[in-house]
Protein backbone atom coordinates (compact mmCIF):
# COMPACT_ATOMS: atom_id res chain seq x y z
CA UNK A 1 0.00 0.00 0.00
CA UNK A 2 1.13 3.55 -0.75
CA UNK A 3 1.13 5.51 2.53
CA UNK A 4 -0.57 8.91 2.39
CA UNK A 5 -2.12 11.75 4.43
CA UNK A 6 -5.53 13.39 3.97
CA UNK A 7 -5.81 17.18 4.32
CA UNK A 8 -9.14 18.96 4.78
CA UNK A 9 -8.98 22.59 3.63
CA UNK A 10 -12.22 24.25 4.70
CA UNK A 11 -12.24 27.71 3.10
CA UNK A 12 -14.52 30.73 2.83
CA UNK A 13 -16.23 29.73 -0.41
CA UNK A 14 -15.52 26.01 -0.73
CA UNK A 15 -14.36 22.90 1.07
CA UNK A 16 -11.52 20.84 -0.38
CA UNK A 17 -9.84 17.58 0.42
CA UNK A 18 -6.38 16.72 -0.87
CA UNK A 19 -4.53 13.46 -0.36
CA UNK A 20 -0.73 13.84 -0.34
CA UNK A 21 1.90 11.16 -0.60
CA UNK A 22 4.82 11.22 1.82
CA UNK A 23 6.87 13.27 -0.64
CA UNK A 24 4.31 16.09 -0.44
CA UNK A 25 2.75 15.47 -3.85
CA UNK A 26 -0.99 15.78 -4.39
CA UNK A 27 -2.47 12.47 -5.58
CA UNK A 28 -6.23 12.99 -5.13
CA UNK A 29 -8.39 16.10 -4.84
CA UNK A 30 -12.07 16.94 -4.37
CA UNK A 31 -13.77 20.31 -3.93
CA UNK A 32 -17.30 21.64 -3.38
CA UNK A 33 -18.58 25.19 -3.09
CA UNK A 34 -21.35 26.21 -0.71
CA UNK A 35 -23.78 29.09 -0.39
CA UNK A 36 -22.87 32.48 1.04
CA UNK A 37 -25.51 34.36 3.04
CA UNK A 38 -25.74 38.16 3.28
CA UNK A 39 -28.75 38.93 5.50
CA UNK A 40 -27.86 42.62 5.90
CA UNK A 41 -25.29 45.04 4.52
CA UNK A 42 -21.88 44.11 5.92
CA UNK A 43 -23.13 40.79 7.32
CA UNK A 44 -21.71 37.51 6.02
CA UNK A 45 -22.89 34.11 7.24
CA UNK A 46 -22.47 30.40 6.49
CA UNK A 47 -24.73 27.50 7.39
CA UNK A 48 -22.60 25.34 9.74
CA UNK A 49 -24.28 22.27 8.23
CA UNK A 50 -22.96 23.28 4.80
CA UNK A 51 -19.41 23.46 6.15
CA UNK A 52 -19.77 20.01 7.70
CA UNK A 53 -21.57 18.28 4.83
CA UNK A 54 -19.26 19.60 2.11
CA UNK A 55 -16.25 18.62 4.20
CA UNK A 56 -17.67 15.12 4.64
CA UNK A 57 -18.41 14.80 0.93
CA UNK A 58 -15.00 15.94 -0.34
CA UNK A 59 -13.20 13.85 2.26
CA UNK A 60 -15.01 10.71 1.15
CA UNK A 61 -14.42 11.50 -2.53
CA UNK A 62 -10.69 12.14 -2.12
CA UNK A 63 -10.27 8.99 -0.03
CA UNK A 64 -12.06 6.88 -2.65
CA UNK A 65 -9.83 8.25 -5.40
CA UNK A 66 -6.72 7.61 -3.35
CA UNK A 67 -7.74 4.06 -2.48
CA UNK A 68 -8.53 3.30 -6.12
CA UNK A 69 -4.81 3.25 -6.89
CA UNK A 70 -3.73 1.47 -3.74
CA UNK A 71 -3.31 4.38 -1.34
CA UNK A 72 -3.56 3.99 2.43
CA UNK A 73 -4.29 7.17 4.42
CA UNK A 74 -2.49 7.16 7.76
CA UNK A 75 -3.70 10.43 9.32
CA UNK A 76 -5.87 13.48 8.82
CA UNK A 77 -4.93 17.17 8.96
CA UNK A 78 -7.33 20.12 9.03
CA UNK A 79 -6.85 23.73 7.96
CA UNK A 80 -9.60 26.30 7.89
CA UNK A 81 -10.87 29.79 7.29
CA UNK A 82 -9.92 31.70 10.41
CA UNK A 83 -12.00 33.75 12.88
CA UNK A 84 -15.37 32.49 11.58
CA UNK A 85 -17.48 31.86 14.67
CA UNK A 86 -19.90 29.03 15.49
CA UNK A 87 -21.75 28.40 18.77
CA UNK A 88 -23.64 25.13 19.25
CA UNK A 89 -25.51 23.14 21.89
CA UNK A 90 -23.29 20.46 23.45
CA UNK A 91 -26.25 18.13 24.06
CA UNK A 92 -27.85 18.24 20.62
CA UNK A 93 -24.89 19.33 18.51
CA UNK A 94 -27.13 21.91 16.83
CA UNK A 95 -25.79 25.43 16.13
CA UNK A 96 -27.75 28.24 17.75
CA UNK A 97 -27.25 30.49 14.68
CA UNK A 98 -25.52 30.55 11.35
CA UNK A 99 -21.73 30.90 11.46
CA UNK A 100 -20.61 34.54 11.50
CA UNK A 101 -17.86 34.73 8.89
CA UNK A 102 -14.53 36.51 9.37
CA UNK A 103 -15.55 39.13 6.78
CA UNK A 104 -18.64 40.12 8.79
CA UNK A 105 -18.73 43.72 10.10
CA UNK A 106 -21.84 43.66 12.32
CA UNK A 107 -19.84 44.30 15.51
CA UNK A 108 -18.05 47.39 14.18
CA UNK A 109 -19.94 49.68 16.54
CA UNK A 110 -19.05 47.53 19.56
CA UNK A 111 -15.40 47.50 18.52
CA UNK A 112 -15.50 51.28 18.20
CA UNK A 113 -16.86 51.57 21.74
CA UNK A 114 -14.05 49.37 23.09
CA UNK A 115 -11.43 51.43 21.28
CA UNK A 116 -12.95 54.68 22.51
CA UNK A 117 -12.84 53.32 26.06
CA UNK A 118 -9.07 52.85 25.70
CA UNK A 119 -8.93 49.04 25.61
CA UNK A 120 -7.01 48.49 22.37
CA UNK A 121 -3.51 48.87 23.81
CA UNK A 122 -4.11 46.18 26.43
CA UNK A 123 -5.87 43.85 23.98
CA UNK A 124 -2.99 44.25 21.55
CA UNK A 125 -0.39 43.63 24.26
CA UNK A 126 -2.05 40.34 25.24
CA UNK A 127 -3.16 39.04 21.83
CA UNK A 128 -1.01 40.81 19.24
CA UNK A 129 -4.22 41.88 17.48
CA UNK A 130 -6.07 45.14 16.91
CA UNK A 131 -9.67 45.46 18.10
CA UNK A 132 -11.67 44.70 14.98
CA UNK A 133 -14.88 42.86 13.97
CA UNK A 134 -12.59 40.57 11.95
CA UNK A 135 -11.77 38.53 15.05
CA UNK A 136 -14.04 36.14 16.96
CA UNK A 137 -14.52 37.75 20.38
CA UNK A 138 -17.18 40.33 19.55
CA UNK A 139 -18.92 37.80 17.28
CA UNK A 140 -19.36 35.42 20.25
CA UNK A 141 -20.67 38.27 22.42
CA UNK A 142 -23.14 39.22 19.68
CA UNK A 143 -24.48 35.66 19.44
CA UNK A 144 -24.92 35.36 23.19
CA UNK A 145 -26.76 38.68 23.31
CA UNK A 146 -28.94 38.33 20.19
CA UNK A 147 -30.00 34.67 20.15
CA UNK A 148 -32.94 34.16 22.50
CA UNK A 149 -31.87 32.48 25.73
CA UNK A 150 -28.29 31.95 24.62
CA UNK A 151 -26.56 33.77 27.44
CA UNK A 152 -28.79 32.18 30.06
CA UNK A 153 -27.87 28.67 28.88
CA UNK A 154 -24.22 29.45 28.06
CA UNK A 155 -23.11 26.60 30.31
CA UNK A 156 -24.40 24.01 27.85
CA UNK A 157 -23.05 25.78 24.74
CA UNK A 158 -19.75 25.37 22.91
CA UNK A 159 -17.87 27.90 20.81
CA UNK A 160 -15.49 27.04 18.06
CA UNK A 161 -13.83 28.34 14.96
CA UNK A 162 -14.42 26.12 11.94
CA UNK A 163 -11.69 23.65 12.90
CA UNK A 164 -13.38 23.01 16.26
CA UNK A 165 -16.75 22.55 14.59
CA UNK A 166 -15.32 19.98 12.19
CA UNK A 167 -13.40 18.15 14.93
CA UNK A 168 -16.54 17.99 17.06
CA UNK A 169 -18.55 16.47 14.21
CA UNK A 170 -15.78 14.19 12.95
CA UNK A 171 -15.33 12.69 16.42
CA UNK A 172 -19.05 12.35 17.10
CA UNK A 173 -18.97 15.10 19.74
CA UNK A 174 -16.21 13.49 21.77
CA UNK A 175 -13.57 16.19 21.25
CA UNK A 176 -13.96 19.95 21.71
CA UNK A 177 -10.54 21.33 20.80
CA UNK A 178 -8.69 23.84 18.68
CA UNK A 179 -5.05 24.57 17.97
CA UNK A 180 -2.93 27.50 19.11
CA UNK A 181 -3.03 29.32 15.74
CA UNK A 182 -6.82 29.38 15.54
CA UNK A 183 -7.08 30.28 19.22
CA UNK A 184 -4.73 33.21 18.58
CA UNK A 185 -7.24 34.71 16.12
CA UNK A 186 -10.14 34.91 18.57
CA UNK A 187 -8.91 38.01 20.49
CA UNK A 188 -9.37 35.93 23.66
CA UNK A 189 -6.08 34.01 23.68
CA UNK A 190 -2.99 35.38 25.41
CA UNK A 191 -0.09 34.62 23.05
CA UNK A 192 2.42 35.06 25.90
CA UNK A 193 0.84 32.71 28.46
CA UNK A 194 -0.53 30.43 25.70
CA UNK A 195 -3.91 30.22 27.41
CA UNK A 196 -7.34 31.81 27.32
CA UNK A 197 -7.12 35.18 29.10
CA UNK A 198 -9.60 35.75 31.93
CA UNK A 199 -9.43 39.56 31.67
CA UNK A 200 -10.20 39.43 27.96
CA UNK A 201 -13.02 36.96 28.58
CA UNK A 202 -14.49 39.44 31.03
CA UNK A 203 -14.00 42.39 28.69
CA UNK A 204 -15.77 40.68 25.80
CA UNK A 205 -18.43 38.92 27.91
CA UNK A 206 -17.42 35.38 26.96
CA UNK A 207 -17.76 32.58 29.57
CA UNK A 208 -14.74 30.29 29.74
CA UNK A 209 -17.07 27.26 29.70
CA UNK A 210 -17.76 27.87 26.00
CA UNK A 211 -14.14 27.53 24.95
CA UNK A 212 -12.33 24.54 23.44
CA UNK A 213 -9.12 23.01 24.73
CA UNK A 214 -6.07 24.50 23.01
CA UNK A 215 -3.63 21.93 21.63
CA UNK A 216 -0.44 22.11 19.57
CA UNK A 217 -0.70 22.23 15.78
CA UNK A 218 0.71 18.69 15.62
CA UNK A 219 -1.19 16.85 18.33
CA UNK A 220 -3.82 14.23 19.14
CA UNK A 221 -7.23 15.65 18.22
CA UNK A 222 -8.97 12.28 18.51
CA UNK A 223 -10.20 9.65 16.07
CA UNK A 224 -12.85 10.25 13.47
CA UNK A 225 -16.09 8.33 13.83
CA UNK A 226 -15.98 5.39 11.37
CA UNK A 227 -19.34 6.44 9.97
CA UNK A 228 -17.96 9.69 8.61
CA UNK A 229 -15.31 8.68 6.10
CA UNK A 230 -16.08 4.98 6.22
CA UNK A 231 -13.08 4.33 8.44
CA UNK A 232 -11.59 5.74 11.64
CA UNK A 233 -8.71 8.16 11.02
CA UNK A 234 -6.50 9.86 13.61
CA UNK A 235 -6.73 13.66 13.46
CA UNK A 236 -3.14 14.70 14.10
CA UNK A 237 -2.67 18.19 12.65
CA UNK A 238 -4.67 21.44 12.77
CA UNK A 239 -3.85 25.06 11.86
CA UNK A 240 -5.58 28.14 10.49
CA UNK A 241 -5.12 28.52 6.76
CA UNK A 242 -2.40 31.17 6.73
CA UNK A 243 -0.42 29.37 9.44
CA UNK A 244 -0.74 26.07 7.61
CA UNK A 245 0.75 27.81 4.57
CA UNK A 246 3.76 28.85 6.69
CA UNK A 247 4.30 25.17 7.45
CA UNK A 248 3.60 24.12 3.87
CA UNK A 249 6.21 26.61 2.68
CA UNK A 250 8.57 25.36 5.44
CA UNK A 251 9.27 28.91 6.59
CA UNK A 252 10.92 27.65 9.76
CA UNK A 253 13.79 30.18 9.95
CA UNK A 254 13.26 33.67 11.42
CA UNK A 255 13.12 36.23 8.62
CA UNK A 256 11.52 33.88 6.08
CA UNK A 257 8.28 35.16 4.61
CA UNK A 258 5.44 33.34 2.92
CA UNK A 259 2.92 35.35 0.93
CA UNK A 260 -0.29 33.78 -0.33
CA UNK A 261 -1.93 35.41 -3.36
CA UNK A 262 -5.59 34.66 -3.80
CA UNK A 263 -8.56 37.03 -3.75
CA UNK A 264 -6.55 38.96 -1.17
CA UNK A 265 -3.04 38.44 0.10
CA UNK A 266 -1.70 37.39 3.49
CA UNK A 267 2.00 37.67 4.26
CA UNK A 268 3.52 36.11 7.41
CA UNK A 269 7.11 36.46 8.51
CA UNK A 270 8.59 33.99 10.98
CA UNK A 271 10.01 35.91 13.97
CA UNK A 272 11.12 32.90 16.01
CA UNK A 273 10.35 32.11 19.62
CA UNK A 274 9.84 35.74 20.66
CA UNK A 275 6.70 37.67 19.71
CA UNK A 276 7.53 40.98 18.03
CA UNK A 277 5.21 43.88 18.84
CA UNK A 278 4.50 45.88 15.71
CA UNK A 279 4.99 49.62 15.50
CA UNK A 280 3.62 49.62 11.95
CA UNK A 281 0.13 48.26 12.57
CA UNK A 282 0.93 44.72 11.56
CA UNK A 283 -0.46 41.85 13.61
CA UNK A 284 1.61 39.75 15.97
CA UNK A 285 0.38 36.19 15.76
CA UNK A 286 1.32 32.55 16.05
CA UNK A 287 3.20 30.95 13.19
CA UNK A 288 2.74 27.47 14.72
CA UNK A 289 3.14 25.62 18.01
CA UNK A 290 4.83 22.24 17.99
CA UNK A 291 6.07 20.23 20.96
CA UNK A 292 4.65 22.86 23.31
CA UNK A 293 7.01 25.51 21.88
CA UNK A 294 5.33 28.50 20.22
CA UNK A 295 6.83 30.13 17.15
CA UNK A 296 5.58 33.62 16.32
CA UNK A 297 5.02 35.68 13.20
CA UNK A 298 4.23 39.16 11.98
CA UNK A 299 1.23 39.24 9.65
CA UNK A 300 0.07 41.75 7.10
CA UNK A 301 -3.15 41.52 5.10
CA UNK A 302 -3.77 42.96 1.64
CA UNK A 303 -7.51 43.16 1.10
CA UNK A 304 -7.40 43.01 -2.70
CA UNK A 305 -4.97 41.02 -4.83
CA UNK A 306 -6.48 38.62 -7.36
CA UNK A 307 -9.78 40.46 -6.96
CA UNK A 308 -8.25 43.32 -8.99
CA UNK A 309 -7.81 40.98 -11.95
CA UNK A 310 -11.35 39.71 -11.45
CA UNK A 311 -12.50 43.36 -11.63
CA UNK A 312 -10.71 43.85 -14.95
CA UNK A 313 -12.52 40.75 -16.21
CA UNK A 314 -15.97 40.97 -14.65
CA UNK A 315 -16.33 44.67 -13.83
CA UNK A 316 -14.73 46.29 -16.88
CA UNK A 317 -14.82 43.42 -19.37
CA UNK A 318 -11.25 44.20 -20.50
CA UNK A 319 -10.14 40.57 -20.40
CA UNK A 320 -12.01 37.30 -20.83
CA UNK A 321 -9.97 35.22 -18.38
CA UNK A 322 -7.66 36.03 -15.48
CA UNK A 323 -4.79 34.23 -17.21
CA UNK A 324 -4.86 36.85 -19.99
CA UNK A 325 -3.49 39.46 -17.57
CA UNK A 326 0.01 38.03 -17.98
CA UNK A 327 -0.01 38.29 -21.77
CA UNK A 328 -1.34 41.86 -21.65
CA UNK A 329 1.17 42.92 -18.98
CA UNK A 330 4.04 41.70 -21.14
CA UNK A 331 2.85 44.06 -23.90
CA UNK A 332 2.69 47.14 -21.64
CA UNK A 333 5.17 49.96 -22.13
CA UNK A 334 7.94 49.58 -19.51
CA UNK A 335 7.58 53.27 -18.56
CA UNK A 336 3.77 53.32 -18.59
CA UNK A 337 3.63 55.30 -15.31
CA UNK A 338 0.13 54.07 -14.45
CA UNK A 339 -0.68 53.31 -10.80
CA UNK A 340 -3.84 51.45 -9.80
CA UNK A 341 -4.61 51.59 -6.08
CA UNK A 342 -7.22 48.84 -5.57
CA UNK A 343 -8.83 50.15 -2.41
CA UNK A 344 -12.22 48.70 -3.30
CA UNK A 345 -12.87 47.94 0.38
CA UNK A 346 -10.25 50.24 1.88
CA UNK A 347 -6.54 49.59 2.39
CA UNK A 348 -5.23 46.91 4.73
CA UNK A 349 -1.86 46.71 6.44
CA UNK A 350 0.17 48.74 7.02
CA UNK A 351 -2.28 51.57 6.25
CA UNK A 352 -5.54 50.32 7.83
CA UNK A 353 -7.65 52.89 6.00
CA UNK A 354 -11.06 51.19 5.71
CA UNK A 355 -12.89 54.21 4.29
CA UNK A 356 -10.65 55.14 1.33
CA UNK A 357 -11.61 53.95 -2.13
CA UNK A 358 -9.63 52.98 -5.20
CA UNK A 359 -8.24 55.17 -7.95
CA UNK A 360 -6.08 55.07 -11.07
CA UNK A 361 -3.33 57.65 -11.54
CA UNK A 362 -1.18 58.47 -14.55
CA UNK A 363 -3.72 57.86 -17.31
CA UNK A 364 -2.82 59.16 -20.78
CA UNK A 365 -4.14 58.62 -24.29
CA UNK A 366 -1.53 55.89 -24.61
CA UNK A 367 -2.96 53.95 -21.67
CA UNK A 368 -4.63 50.78 -22.86
CA UNK A 369 -5.54 47.32 -21.64
CA UNK A 370 -1.85 46.23 -21.40
CA UNK A 371 -0.98 49.15 -19.14
CA UNK A 372 -4.04 48.61 -16.93
CA UNK A 373 -3.25 44.91 -16.64
CA UNK A 374 0.34 45.70 -15.70
CA UNK A 375 -0.78 48.31 -13.16
CA UNK A 376 -3.24 45.84 -11.60
CA UNK A 377 -0.54 43.21 -11.16
CA UNK A 378 2.00 45.74 -9.98
CA UNK A 379 -0.43 46.93 -7.30
CA UNK A 380 -0.05 43.51 -5.67
CA UNK A 381 3.74 43.90 -5.79
CA UNK A 382 3.74 47.41 -4.35
CA UNK A 383 1.46 46.36 -1.50
CA UNK A 384 3.75 43.43 -0.78
CA UNK A 385 6.67 45.87 -0.75
CA UNK A 386 4.86 47.98 1.86
CA UNK A 387 4.33 44.92 4.05
CA UNK A 388 7.94 43.79 3.68
CA UNK A 389 9.26 47.21 4.69
CA UNK A 390 6.98 47.27 7.74
CA UNK A 391 8.09 43.77 8.73
CA UNK A 392 11.77 44.65 8.39
CA UNK A 393 11.29 47.72 10.57
CA UNK A 394 9.34 45.84 13.23
CA UNK A 395 11.76 42.93 13.38
CA UNK A 396 14.84 45.12 12.92
CA UNK A 397 16.15 42.45 10.63
CA UNK A 398 17.24 41.76 7.09
CA UNK A 399 14.48 39.92 5.30
CA UNK A 400 15.09 36.50 3.84
CA UNK A 401 13.53 34.81 0.84
CA UNK A 402 9.92 35.51 -0.13
CA UNK A 403 8.11 32.22 -0.75
CA UNK A 404 4.87 32.64 -2.67
CA UNK A 405 1.80 30.48 -3.24
CA UNK A 406 -1.82 30.76 -4.27
CA UNK A 407 -3.55 30.93 -7.63
CA UNK A 408 -1.92 34.15 -8.84
CA UNK A 409 1.65 32.88 -8.69
CA UNK A 410 1.33 30.75 -11.83
CA UNK A 411 1.92 34.13 -13.56
CA UNK A 412 5.67 34.28 -14.34
CA UNK A 413 5.52 37.98 -15.25
CA UNK A 414 4.09 38.71 -11.80
CA UNK A 415 6.88 36.73 -10.11
CA UNK A 416 9.58 38.79 -11.85
CA UNK A 417 7.85 42.09 -11.12
CA UNK A 418 7.39 41.02 -7.50
CA UNK A 419 11.10 40.31 -7.13
CA UNK A 420 11.95 43.62 -8.83
CA UNK A 421 9.64 45.83 -6.76
CA UNK A 422 10.05 44.12 -3.38
CA UNK A 423 13.78 43.66 -3.85
CA UNK A 424 13.84 40.09 -2.60
CA UNK A 425 14.45 36.69 -4.12
CA UNK A 426 11.06 35.10 -4.85
CA UNK A 427 10.55 31.35 -4.78
CA UNK A 428 7.56 29.42 -6.08
CA UNK A 429 7.28 25.83 -4.83
CA UNK A 430 6.34 22.81 -6.88
CA UNK A 431 3.10 22.54 -4.89
CA UNK A 432 1.39 25.96 -4.83
CA UNK A 433 -1.59 24.76 -2.76
CA UNK A 434 0.56 24.98 0.34
CA UNK A 435 -2.27 25.50 2.82
CA UNK A 436 -3.49 21.93 2.49
CA UNK A 437 0.08 20.69 2.25
CA UNK A 438 0.87 22.35 5.58
CA UNK A 439 -2.07 20.55 7.18
CA UNK A 440 -0.67 17.26 5.87
CA UNK A 441 2.80 18.05 7.19
CA UNK A 442 1.36 18.82 10.63
CA UNK A 443 -0.64 15.59 10.61
CA UNK A 444 2.53 13.70 9.63
CA UNK A 445 4.41 15.28 12.50
CA UNK A 446 1.59 14.53 14.92
CA UNK A 447 1.42 10.92 13.73
CA UNK A 448 5.16 10.35 13.92
CA UNK A 449 5.71 10.02 10.15
CA UNK A 450 8.24 12.82 10.52
CA UNK A 451 9.93 13.52 13.83
CA UNK A 452 11.34 17.00 13.22
CA UNK A 453 10.84 20.17 11.23
CA UNK A 454 14.15 19.45 9.52
CA UNK A 455 12.61 16.36 7.97
CA UNK A 456 9.62 18.40 6.79
CA UNK A 457 12.00 21.03 5.42
CA UNK A 458 13.51 18.36 3.19
CA UNK A 459 10.11 17.82 1.55
CA UNK A 460 9.95 21.34 0.09
CA UNK A 461 10.60 21.39 -3.65
CA UNK A 462 11.39 24.45 -5.78
CA UNK A 463 9.59 25.09 -9.05
CA UNK A 464 10.92 28.55 -9.95
CA UNK A 465 13.36 31.00 -8.34
CA UNK A 466 13.41 34.65 -9.45
CA UNK A 467 15.95 37.30 -8.52
CA UNK A 468 15.52 41.10 -8.82
CA UNK A 469 16.53 42.33 -12.26
CA UNK A 470 16.39 46.13 -11.84
CA UNK A 471 18.70 48.54 -10.07
CA UNK A 472 17.89 49.91 -6.62
CA UNK A 473 17.44 53.45 -8.00
CA UNK A 474 14.79 52.32 -10.47
CA UNK A 475 12.97 50.36 -7.77
CA UNK A 476 12.95 53.36 -5.45
CA UNK A 477 11.65 55.63 -8.21
CA UNK A 478 8.77 53.30 -9.00
CA UNK A 479 7.93 52.85 -5.32
CA UNK A 480 7.86 56.64 -4.81
CA UNK A 481 5.27 56.87 -7.57
CA UNK A 482 3.14 54.25 -5.82
CA UNK A 483 3.49 55.91 -2.44
CA UNK A 484 2.49 59.27 -3.94
CA UNK A 485 -0.66 57.65 -5.37
CA UNK A 486 -1.55 56.14 -1.98
CA UNK A 487 -0.81 59.43 -0.24
CA UNK A 488 -3.28 61.26 -2.48
CA UNK A 489 -6.03 58.89 -1.39
CA UNK A 490 -5.25 58.66 2.30
CA UNK A 491 -4.52 62.38 2.85
CA UNK A 492 -7.48 63.85 0.98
Amino acid sequence: MRERILAIDQGTTSSRAIVHDLQGRSVATAQREFEQHYPHSGWVEHEPADLWQTTLAVGREALERSEADGGEVLALGITNQRETTIVWDRQTGEPIHRAIVWQDRRTAERCGELKAAGHEAEVSARTGLLIDPYFSATKIDWLLNHVDGARAKAGQLAFGTVDSWLIWNLTGGRVHATDATNAARTMLFNIHTQDWDDELLSLFGVPRTLLPEVLDCADDFGMTDPGGFGRALPIRGVAGDQHAAVVGQTCFTPGMIKSTYGTGCFALMNTGETPVASSNRLLTTMAYRIGGRPTYALEGAIFVAGATIQWLRDGLGLIDAAAESEEHARQARPDHGTYLVPAFTGLGAPYWEPDVRGAIFGLTRNTGVPELAAAALEAVCYQTHDLAVAMARDADAQLGTLRVDGGMVVNDWLLQRLADLVGLVVERPREIETTALGASYLAGLGHGIWTSLDQVQDQWALDRRVEPSIEKAERESRVRGWQDAVRRLTHD
